[in-house]
């Protein structure tokens, strides 16, 4: 594909305020990979989530969304996501585990094993980054395709860090409590594909 010259989409351009959104629930690649290779199975159906990216991208840019940032959730899935752009912005964003969308299969598998969602691999998501007056004409454009009917914002940015070595990426867990995202020293998944 071909980006437009006058689009301008990259961590240079977070600014605090931004709002998150994810294109669809998180997980199934890295987990279904993973049960297929290792002859695991798990109730429920673990599906790859493998797609193209490219026609809904196209029409958030042909809509003129005003995406400062975007970036596809592969190895490492949203955590290290959010931790390379965190760094490369750098800027601090915190995200709502409540609004998180991952599927029961993948949740029950990653309870089984001791993984964490945020971290397994996607190959069909995306993570994007916007001001808060265009959430909600991304979130309708992205929910009339099949592979983003599930997107939704969760979080924001936050401000330029106030210390060397900060906490970048946070999550606010389900009780109210703030966790680190930090990213992996290792690997949590080997290399899946």
């Amino acid at each position: 594909g071909v980006i437009p010259q006058s689009v301008d989409i990259g961590p240079h351009r977070l600014t605090p305020g931004d709002r998150i959104i994810v294109s669809g629930d998180l997980g199934a690649h890295g987990m279904a990979v993973l049960s297929q290779r290792e002859g695991l199975e798990f109730s429920g159906n673990l599906r790859s989530d493998s797609a193209p990216l490219h026609t809904v991208i196209a029409d958030l840019l042909n809509h003129h969304i005003a995406i400062h940032c975007l970036r596809d959730l592969t190895r490492g899935g949203l955590a290290s996501a959010l931790n390379e752009l965190a760094t490369a912005g750098p800027c601090t964003m915190t995200i709502e585990e409540s609004r998180i969308p991952i599927s029961e299969p993948v949740r029950g598998a990653c309870e089984i094993l001791g993984l964490d969602p945020l971290y397994v691999a996607n190959e069909g998501r995306f993570v994007m980054f916007l001001p808060p007056e265009n959430v909600d004409e991304a979130l309708s454009l992205l929910h009339q395709h099949a592979v983003s009917q599930e997107a939704v914002a969760i979080g924001e940015i936050g401000g330029t860090p106030s210390t060397p070595d900060p906490a970048l990426v946070t999550l606010q867990t389900r009780y109210g409590t703030h966790r680190i995202l930090d990213l992996l020293s290792g690997e949590q998944l080997p290399r899946i594909c």
